[in-house]
């Protein structure tokens, strides 16, 4: 169903936005939420906010950034219109306006050598080991927050490096979202080496952002009624699942990397 008429008595956009086409970026390797691939960002928060623009009039171009960091940087600096889906944290707020409606809940989960697990059921656990993670990789701001002050921080351009290093004993541990590492885990093949600890980290969720300060803020409450719309008719749990399948379907007769192998 269509919504533009809708849509743009809500926006209140400046003259000459009807029927724009806007640029958006998104994480390019975190399945099902959003990936790169063959020069294509795809994935379930590329699909939605491209629906939901298109309800309201206009067109999302999407654009497939070399790395997450990138993405911010250009959403940040007025490069790029929208981010499909990121966390929100006071710095990115700095920049960034976010919907209040969440795409994504994210519980985040450890993993480990499989033979140098450790006990975890708290933070403190994790107090002087070094932790694997992406350029721009955010998991909650108090985390972030811990992480600089407690913990020794490794960060890469690429999940695959972060896993290598794992499986080589150069990091203790790496956070990943339990949903993208069902997925990727598959391709990245090291099942034997590298385990998940039980205890999840804490839960985070994906928001749709865009430029602060550009008309594209009064986009947010049509953007919000419409995932929570979603939410409630289970559209975004079937397209979730539907994008999972793709990225499977993706694999098959397929290799990992050989050079992070």
């Amino acid at each position: 169903m269509r919504r533009a008429s809708v849509a743009l008595a809500l926006c209140g956009l400046a003259a000459g936005a009807q029927g724009a086409t806007f640029s958006a970026c998104g994480h390019p390797a975190y399945p099902p939420v959003s990936w790169v691939t063959q020069g294509q960002l795809r994935g379930l928060a590329p699909e939605v906010v491209r629906g939901i623009f298109r309800e309201m009039g206009h067109e999302l171009r999407t654009e497939p950034l070399g790395n997450w960091k990138r993405c911010l940087l250009e959403a940040q600096e007025g490069r790029i219109d929208v981010v499909v889906a990121a966390y929100r944290t006071s710095e990115r707020e700095r920049r960034l306006a976010f919907s209040t409606q969440y795409l994504v809940a994210d519980p985040i989960v450890l993993f480990v050598r499989r033979d140098r697990q450790f006990a975890f059921s708290r933070w403190s656990d994790l107090e002087g080991k070094t932790v694997g993670l992406l350029l721009g990789d955010s998991f909650g701001e108090r985390f972030d927050r811990f992480a600089e002050a407690r913990l020794k921080v490794e960060r890469v351009s690429r999940s695959e490096q972060n896993v290598r290093k794992l499986a080589l004993g150069r990091i203790d541990f790496m956070p990943v979202g339990l949903r993208t590492w069902h997925l990727q885990g598959q391709r990245l093949g090291y099942g034997d080496e590298i385990m998940r600890l039980p205890e999840p980290l804490v839960t985070e969720h994906y928001y749709v952002a865009v430029r602060r300060g550009s008309p594209l803020e009064s986009l947010l409450p049509y953007i919000d009624r419409r995932l929570a719309e979603m939410h409630a008719d289970g559209s975004l749990q079937r397209l979730e699942r539907a994008h999972a399948d793709a990225y499977l379907a993706e694999l098959k007769g397929t290799e990992p990397d050989a050079a992070y192998r």
